[in-house]
């Protein structure tokens, strides 16, 4: 597992040693950049169910301002500590620790609203992809313009929202999509 590309090129992450985590393979990774091409350097990221960190750190390397990473494993959370270390990242980073629907509501309290929000979180839980969206979209979380990246083994029924881009890598599904809101007018899907 390394970084992509952006400032940390190349360089080596630490991997999990908790079971239950398989992080995003470095393929999966660079095609998600490659979509996303430029990321903004103002821009705020939340990495929902972060793992290793991976996914956040990315996009810190690649431009990302400032990333927030959600995860309830505590071998995890000593990870993601780990590789913001490594990288000299830790300054540009929150980690709270704890399930993802209180992370949630507390990150939405110390935080107005991501430009990306990566959303991996175990595949054999199918419910919590749409959970997040319903709480992201309540939370009012993605900034306008905001785009939420959901990685899956399975195929996912989001016909409410706007697919941005759908992608199928082997046995994984990429979607791109924004939750079609504009808060400020009250507008809604």
């Amino acid at each position: 597992m390394r970084v992509i590309s952006g400032e940390k090129k190349g360089m080596k992450l630490f991997s999990t040693k908790d079971k239950n985590t398989r992080p995003t393979e470095d393929k999966i990774k660079e095609a998600i950049f490659n979509i996303l091409s430029d990321i903004e350097n103002n821009s705020a990221v939340l990495d929902l169910f972060a793992g290793t960190g991976s996914i956040g750190i990315e996009f810190l390397s690649r431009g990302a301002n400032f990333v927030v990473f959600s995860e309830k494993s505590k071998i995890n959370i000593k990870c993601i500590k780990d590789n913001l270390k490594h990288t000299n990242y830790l300054d540009r980073s929150k980690i709270y620790f704890g399930d993802y629907i209180i992370n949630l509501k507390n990150i939405a309290k110390d935080f107005s609203g991501f430009d990306y929000i990566f959303i991996d979180p175990p595949y054999e839980n199918v419910k919590m992809y749409y959970d997040s969206l319903e709480l992201i979209y309540s939370l009012k979380l993605l900034n306008k313009g905001g785009i939420i990246i959901l990685e899956s083994n399975s195929e996912l029924d989001l016909t409410k929202y706007n697919i941005i881009k759908e992608k199928k890598y082997g046995k994984k599904f990429i979607y791109f999509i924004d939750l079609g809101v504009d808060y400020e007018n009250n507008i809604s899907r």
